[in-house]
């Protein structure tokens, strides 16, 4: 059994917290690690930026992720966020059943 993960980064500690309980108070995502914060180095209109991010990752089924998706880049501060997935290869099963009872009400 798999799940997905979608990473986001956002420039702060609040609106990280916000995406976070937005997502799973609306059943995207069975739960949200908002990590410590991480200097990100990127070109941004022809220049070279060091900001300070506060990466969350987000646990969801391949069914939840495209919504998850888009309700983060709906509400994100960024105009280019980074929003990103990947399916897991492999979960131990309780986990993976967990997170799709809470996303997609299956068990």
């Amino acid at each position: 059994m798999r799940i997905t993960l979608v990473y986001a980064v956002y420039g702060e500690e609040a609106q990280a917290r916000a995406a976070a309980d937005m997502a799973v108070e609306r059943h995207l995502a069975a739960c949200a690690n908002i990590m410590t914060a991480c200097t990100s180095v990127y070109r941004w209109e022809g220049q070279v930026v060091r900001a300070g991010e506060i990466p969350v990752l987000f646990k969801t089924t391949a069914a939840r992720r495209d919504a998850l998706m888009a309700a983060l880049a709906q509400t994100h501060g960024y105009e280019v966020p980074a929003i990103l997935s990947w399916e897991t290869d492999k979960t131990h099963d309780p986990f993976a059943l967990w997170v799709a009872g809470e996303v997609d009400g299956e068990v």
